[in-house]
């Protein structure tokens, strides 16, 4: 995991402000660093990515883990580096666009969660299955199984595999 300073620091070399040939002030850095916090903000409205995320936006530290997964740490750094770069008078590459727009939607859905959904009783099951007796050919509500002390129960069980659960 990295910390808050690494992708800021990763998002100025994009811009071709490296560190070893710059010095970054400590008023730019409390910039970036709010920029970032305010862009994640934005980001886990749409999706959580356990990105650490202080109450208060001024208590957050430049050295404080993200919690983001290094999967995700490029894209980060990437589209904190189009929200610098006008306040520094520079225009990102294309590249740069590109692969910010290209990783934050990757990185979007690498956490977007598909909700669970059963087939209706009214769908047919299709001709590649053959009926069994007493079944009318349409999916049926699956039965849930619960552990209980005495082994597994299914919940609304009624002894006969062949008729729907209410």
């Amino acid at each position: 995991m990295k910390t808050r300073r690494d992708i800021i620091y990763q998002a100025y070399s994009e811009l071709g402000i490296a560190e070893y040939n710059f010095d970054i002030s400590p008023e730019e850095l409390a910039n970036a660093r709010r920029r970032l916090d305010s862009m994640m903000a934005q980001w886990e409205a749409i999706v959580s990515m356990g990105y650490y995320m202080p109450s208060d936006p001024d208590e957050s530290d430049l050295d404080d883990l993200t919690n983001l997964p290094d999967s995700v740490c490029d894209a980060v750094a990437l589209n904190l580096a189009l929200q610098l770069a006008p306040g520094l008078g520079k225009t990102p590459s294309t590249l740069t666009m590109v692969g910010a727009k290209n990783g934050k939607n990757a990185a979007l859905a690498q956490f977007a969660v598909i909700p669970q959904k059963q087939y209706s009783s009214n769908l047919p099951v299709g001709s590649g299955n053959k009926p069994l007796p007493g079944w009318n050919g349409f999916f049926r509500p699956k039965k849930v199984i619960t552990v209980t002390e005495n082994g597994p129960a299914l919940q609304n069980d009624n002894g006969d595999p062949f008729t729907e659960s209410p």
